[in-house]
């Protein structure tokens, strides 16, 4: 599990004002949830760029006041025009309390479709699972090893390991091996030519 290391500085001052103040000298609004209640903080942009911009899922390990939490990110606000980050939510994990977060879904094998010229579009690259902090895992993996042309694999291919709950449901599709349109043309015009051949033989044995 990949960790990026933040630390944050606390808030004491709230409003509009004070916010803009802060955003305007580099830093972002950020509030970290826990059991014991929400704690308001600041965090740089440098400090968390590793944590948003990345395909990957990772942790957060939060250093304020003294104290480290790993936690998981629970929400980005952008700004609409500039996409500058305007504040971002944490969740602190603690061990043996569920936690839901999406982590990336990742391929194993190679398909037969797409050897056979078949691309393999992939319609769900990430899923919500829910499990404890222990038992947490940063990707899941589906094998696509008997994917055939049109066919496709889904939720319920996933390959779960003990204690992971995916919050999709099993018929979701995640990935399906598109049939080219070369390759449709192709089996369309052998479909006429047979039909064309089926017809002349009954009209000869008429």
């Amino acid at each position: 599990m990949q960790v990026v290391n933040v630390v944050a500085q606390d808030r004491n001052e709230y409003g509009k004002s004070s916010t803009k103040k802060m955003r305007n000298s580099g830093r972002i609004p950020a509030v970290i949830y826990s059991k014991e209640g929400s704690r308001h903080c600041s965090v740089t942009e440098s400090d968390v760029k590793h944590l948003i911009y990345t395909p990957d899922f990772k942790l957060a390990e939060i250093e304020l006041g003294g104290k480290k939490s790993k936690c998981t990110l629970q929400d980005i606000q952008f700004h609409p025009v500039t996409d500058n980050i305007q504040h971002i939510d944490f969740l602190e994990l603690i061990d043996g309390h569920p936690v839901k977060v999406n982590v990336p879904v990742k391929f194993k094998g190679t398909s037969p479709g797409v050897k056979a010229g078949g691309k393999l579009m992939q319609s769900l690259r990430r899923v919500k699972i829910k499990c404890t902090p222990e038992q947490l895992v940063d990707e899941l993996y589906v094998d696509i090893s008997d994917l055939e042309l049109g066919n496709a694999v889904r939720i319920k291919d996933l390959e779960l390991p003990e204690g992971i709950e995916v919050m999709s449901e099993s018929g979701t599709p995640v990935a399906t091996v598109e049939v080219p349109r070369a390759l449709k043309s192709a089996a369309a015009a052998a479909e006429e030519g047979e039909a064309t051949k089926e017809a002349a033989e009954g009209a000869t044995e008429e």
